[in-house]
């Protein structure tokens, strides 16, 4: 497929690196407001807009910033074009849902970059979600304790902030490891959260805490931070009726349950873990979603992360900001 990446941040160079990669792949061209082309491809030809693209092509990426992802989505739909998003999909439900309607009306197929969900064992585990196997899961800990120096909110007037990047480590860093719960378990009844910045010059909060309850009674827990220095993998601790498993960074560590072998699978042994840079070296993941989006678009199907399921993680993550701004104090102090 021929590719048109709008955005020529440090992201569309992960796209080009995961591109080149593919046999039989291309990016074809940019869209960037800046003029300049991504750095991991200097002679790339740059345009303004979509429509003035010379080249033919198949297909864009949608490289820019969270909240103007949609926009980007529609230009691809307008041209009759299938869409790659990075995540997430954008930061208001409002926006998602024009986003989704373009597609759907333009007959393109519009996926999210959630290429986490491409890992082995996150595959395994929600297929054996699916089946039951492991009785009533009752608890779910998660923990996305991540950190990010003032340099990296310095490198951009949007980061940290709520108009465009939508938030702090809950929208950006910690986005993915919320999509793994949201796909895994769905999106909870009740929400309560307690969110702030601690240790950054930034609008958005830079570490939170969300406790969540779900219809069918269980209840999670996330953490999400840019301030536990030095930076930690993620890690989802689930607890079922059959018994407890660990994931860590995607990977399965821990495995308790009854009756059911350990499937680990250490295919991606050196993966993007996020824990300290914004900076992918490790790009096969991206290549798997962006294998997944091809095979759609050939054969048809639904993207392992289509627009409809990447939506969810954003109406999970604006119910933890929205619990945050209902938060009251009931516990006076006393002396």
């Amino acid at each position: 497929m021929r590719y048109v990446i709008i955005g020529s941040g440090n992201i569309s160079n992960t796209y080009i690196n995961a591109i080149n990669a593919l046999e039989s792949s291309t990016v074809v061209g940019c869209i960037s407001r800046s003029g300049r082309a991504p750095s991991a491809n200097s002679a790339l030809p740059v345009w303004s807009e979509l429509n003035r693209v010379e080249p033919a092509f198949d297909a864009v990426i949608v490289a820019t910033p969270n909240g103007e992802h949609h926009k980007g989505v529609l230009a691809a739909a307008t041209t009759g074009k299938h869409v790659l998003v990075e995540k997430p999909l954008d930061i208001s439900l409002a926006a998602i849902d024009k986003a989704i309607a373009a597609c759907n009306n333009a007959g393109v197929t519009l996926a999210v970059a959630f290429q986490h969900r491409t890992a082995p064992d996150n595959q395994t585990i929600k297929t054996l979600l699916e089946q039951n196997a492991f009785g009533r899961v009752f608890a779910v800990d998660l923990a996305a304790k991540f950190y990010r120096p003032q340099a990296y909110y310095d490198s951009g007037d949007y980061r940290g902030g709520y108009s465009i990047d939508g938030g702090g480590p809950f929208m950006q860093q910690a986005s993915h490891n919320l999509d793994l719960y949201a796909w895994f378990f769905g999106v909870p009844q009740t929400v309560v959260s307690m969110l702030d910045t601690f240790n950054h010059k930034m609008e958005a909060e830079d570490h939170g805490a969300a406790l969540f309850r779900h219809g069918n009674g269980m209840i999670g827990s996330v953490v999400a931070s840019t301030v536990a220095k030095p930076g930690f993998s993620a890690r989802m601790e689930i607890h079922t009726e059959k018994g407890s498993i660990t994931l860590i960074d995607d990977f399965i560590t821990e495995w308790h349950i009854e009756g059911i072998a350990n499937p680990q699978n250490t295919q991606y042994s050196s993966q993007h873990d996020g824990a300290t840079s914004a900076a992918v070296t490790d790009t096969r993941a991206h290549q798997a979603i962006v294998q997944n989006f091809e095979a759609v678009v050939n054969s048809g199907g639904t993207p392992i992360a289509s627009g409809k399921s990447a939506r969810k993680t954003t109406e999970l993550i604006l119910a933890i900001y929205a619990a945050n701004q209902r938060t009251e104090k009931i516990i006076e102090p006393r002396n």
